[in-house]
């Protein structure tokens, strides 16, 4: 099992020959990403966006790369760009779609398109991978899903899943997250999370162990779940975390990288490939983090 991002970064260089379509690729931030790959080993790289802009960014600052790569003109046209980059997954020319300069909203349109898209019957939602001393650790869903129901936390505990089979850990141990560990009728968070439990118990739910409610010091400390008299498979071992709603998940996942100075990367599951939203915010080493899972995640069914 990988147990910290360095050894996925070994695991991708030497195990996958995958190709990412970003997206309006004209851009500082896209470009240096897409290089960082090449660099390092991790993907190829199809550049969609303003192809006069790509190739003058790429003569003046990676003169050496510039051959490496295949340029896809639509001038800067966002909408173009997107709708191109979604037409080259779906003829079989990319392994994962990535985010450049165009806005969320506007990738996630061309793949959604109901024609053209990248539809599947599975929802989307947002994986947070972070290392901690121990492990690499998952979160869903804090980027899709404001009020998450039932089946959508189905949804969100199976793309979790996927990441972590991705990343060697046959059976991961599931905390579904609330205030307290006990269920109460008049907070639905705790009666989804033992339905959850129940529905994993039968085998509705595979590929995973999965435990709630539970509160975060029972889910992540062996100690505090002693203390509590709380003994289970899950509680103060878990692997991937869900949280209850969208501000939660936001709220956390920020907090690991201002607060903990965690290392993360993060993929969107539940299209045909994965996707790959960064957030402007984010800083090389993450953009990096986050194409390699993304490229690891595809090897995975």
């Amino acid at each position: 099992m990988i147990r910290n991002f360095d050894e996925m970064l070994e695991q991708v260089k030497s195990s996958t020959d995958k190709t990412l379509v970003i997206a309006a690729a004209h851009g500082k931030v896209a470009i240096d990403a897409a290089v960082m790959a090449l660099k390092k080993n991790l993907c190829r790289s199809i550049l969609v966006g303003d192809k006069s802009y790509i190739e003058e960014y790429l003569r003046d600052n990676y003169p050496e790369d510039i051959s490496h790569f295949e340029i896809i003109d639509c001038e800067d046209d966002q909408v173009k760009a997107a709708i191109k980059s979604v037409e080259l997954v779906r003829q079989g020319r990319g392994d994962l779609i990535m985010k450049g300069i165009c806005d969320s909203a506007t990738l996630l349109r061309a793949i959604l398109d109901k024609n053209n898209g990248l539809r599947t019957k599975n929802i989307m939602s947002d994986v947070l991978a972070y290392e901690t001393p121990e492990k690499i650790m998952m979160m869903g869903d804090g980027g899709f899903i404001p009020l998450p129901d039932i089946n959508d936390k189905i949804s969100i505990i199976t793309n979790c899943v996927r990441v972590a089979h991705a990343l060697g850990n046959k059976n991961p141990k599931v905390a579904l997250l609330t205030h307290t560990e006990k269920v109460n009728l008049k907070n639905q968070s705790t009666v989804d999370a033992a339905i959850l439990t129940k529905m994993n118990r039968r085998k509705q739910i595979k590929g995973c162990t999965v435990e709630g409610p539970l509160a975060f010091d029972l889910a992540v400390s062996p100690e505090a779940a002693e203390i509590k008299g709380i003994k289970t498979e899950v509680a103060g071992k878990a692997d991937i975390l869900i949280v209850p709603n969208i501000e939660s998940g936001n709220i956390f996942g920020k907090s690991l990288t201002y607060y903990a100075r965690y290392r993360v990367a993060h993929v969107v599951l539940g299209a045909k490939v994965p996707v790959l939203i960064t957030s402007r915010a984010d800083n090389a080493e993450t953009k990096m983090l986050t194409i390699a899972l993304g490229v690891i995640t595809c090897c995975v069914n």
